[in-house]
């Protein structure tokens, strides 16, 4: 039986553009980034250079702020909760996560916009629910605490940019080329939403998912207002999502075309990053500038939208344009800034409370879904629900590598269920559980297979995905010996261009039925490849 490349373009459901392209699917070298904890991937190469993305894993629509000397960071965190986490740097390349801004469930959270007016920081916060809506939450520290959200009215945009006019007026620039004017305090609207700018439009000849324009970004510079339109759609053809401008001497308009669009867009899917898109500009301390924006990781739709860090040029006549490329290969570094350590661990040995928000999050949570929740003498007890993953709001993290393994003791109640995800969404995931008689085998969001459990109501359960092949093992002995479970997956598909929802893949702990499950020194590893 032959394998050529025509049969891995199908496996990774690639379209019919793919047969064309000159490059692999694994165009940018996999194994030539710097290493953090847990061997996870980093961007700083410690020689002066870095190595995008700049925070891997699923970080869609980063809305970023410059804040004297401090840069934050949050992105769309769509149905996890706590949600909206805010990273900070002093360099661009090198980020730490803090806190989660937003704590109640008020639906999918979609791109936001991170502002500070005045001395307070304020978030607009799009969310899909019933109805959509956009909300505002502000804080007199970037920590908190935030305040409750309060909903603006705006059922029909997304995608809110905050800006302040050359008259100290406050609008929100929202998706289709609307804005709104905001209130002085920032927390109402104070018009109607009015149309002010038709975007750039892309040749018909090329592959996109459609107009889509959305994710506005206002900057002034030099005397001009600069608004960075994302347009061709988010996700789809690899090919399709990218990055126009345009410019304004007034908040006002009119608003003129750069004779450059579109300035960053995936040409070919043999590129290293697919559908760029999403831009914001950014001012380094040593002066330079550059743009963050996402884009999928060749061959990875499982991992998301990952953000990405290019470097900006202005020209003399006023305008800019991006210089990185396609990104697969390393960029020097902005100068000046403190290099904070980058990441976070990822494994728990539950002694703390449990990092909520920074590090975990639930699946689409009720109000009180962290009453499931009690760490105590170096465990997790997580409280059933349901009656498998899709009912029951598992605990999950981002986990940012193309190869990886995670492993944890799991004990269960009487009649209780437990184990370890790889959880898309509540109609997509595969795992492994166990209930005191037989495993459960979760497989398309289903569960399937049951065959016997020999270790009864307490195991170590280790799952590893190596570039989309899953395996499972198990031990009964604390992890001295491990026995290979008889069945193995392949999850290059469970994506948002399969299922919808924008998410990515992740791993996790979930608990359902009776009782509580116990989990115990939760590990995890990035793996080379």
């Amino acid at each position: 039986m032959t394998f050529d490349r025509r049969d891995a373009i199908k496996l990774a459901g690639l379209s019919a553009l793919a047969l064309n392209a000159p490059a692999t699917l694994a165009a940018a070298p996999r194994d030539k980034w710097g290493r953090g904890y847990e061997n996870q991937r980093i961007p700083d190469l410690g020689n002066g250079t870095f190595r995008n993305p700049v925070i891997s894993g699923d970080r869609p629509d980063p809305a970023v702020l410059k804040d004297g000397t401090d840069y934050y960071l949050t992105f769309s965190s769509f149905d996890s909760y706590p949600g909206l986490t805010i990273w900070h740097s002093r360099d661009l390349v090198n980020w730490q996560p803090r806190k989660a801004a937003l704590t109640r469930n008020i639906g999918s959270v979609w791109a936001v916009s991170l502002e500070k007016h005045k001395g307070r920081y304020f978030l607009y916060i799009p969310v899909k629910a019933s109805p959509n809506d956009i909300y505002v939450i502000w804080a007199d520290h970037i920590d908190g605490p935030w305040s409750d959200p309060v909903p603006l009215g705006l059922h029909n945009h997304i995608d809110p940019c905050h800006a302040v006019g050359e008259d100290g007026s406050r609008w929100l620039f929202l998706s289709g080329g609307d804005r709104v004017r905001l209130s002085d305090d920032g927390l109402s609207l104070a018009g109607k939403v009015e149309h002010v700018y038709d975007p750039w439009r892309y040749p018909d000849t090329w592959d996109v998912e459609g107009f889509s324009p959305e994710g506005p970004k206002i900057h002034f510079h030099g005397g001009w207002f600069y608004m960075i339109t994302a347009v061709g759609g988010t996700a789809g053809p690899p090919t399709g999502h990218m990055v126009i401008a345009a410019r304004s001497r007034s908040i006002h308009g009119p608003w003129e075309q750069h004779p450059g669009n579109p300035l960053v867009r995936t040409k070919s899917v043999g590129e290293a990053w697919w559908s760029r898109g999403h831009a914001s500009l950014i001012e380094a301390p040593d002066g330079s500038w550059w743009s963050l924006y996402h884009g999928f990781e060749n061959g990875y739709w499982t991992l998301g939208r990952q953000c990405l860090l290019d470097p900006v040029e202005w020209t003399k006549d006023g305008w800019f344009r991006m210089t990185g490329g396609d990104l697969s290969r390393p960029i020097r570094k902005p100068r000046g800034g403190t290099a904070l350590r980058h990441g976070m661990a990822l494994s728990d040995d539950f002694s703390a409370p449990l990092a909520l928000g920074s590090k975990w999050s639930f699946f689409r949570p009720a109000p009180d879904e962290a009453k499931r929740l009690r760490v105590d003498g170096g465990a997790l007890h997580f409280a059933g629900k349901g009656a498998a993953p899709s009912s029951g709001s598992p605990l999950l993290l981002i986990a940012g590598d193309t190869s990886y393994r995670f492993e944890c003791d799991i004990e269960i109640a009487p009649g209780g269920t437990a184990g370890l995800v790889l959880f898309y969404d509540d109609k997509l995931y595969a795992g492994l559980g166990f209930d005191e008689k037989r495993f459960v085998t979760h497989q398309y969001g289903i569960e399937r297979g049951r065959p016997a459990n020999p270790h009864g109501r307490r195991m170590r359960l280790r799952v590893t995905n190596r570039q989309h092949i899953v395996s499972y093992h198990t031990s009964g002995d604390g992890g001295q010996t491990w026995q290979r479970f008889d069945r193995g997956m392949e999850v290059s598909g469970y994506h948002h261009n399969v299922r919808g929802g924008f998410l990515m893949l992740r791993p996790g702990l979930y608990s359902a039925g009776p009782g509580e499950a116990v989990f115990r020194d939760f590990r995890f590893e990035a793996l080379p490849g």
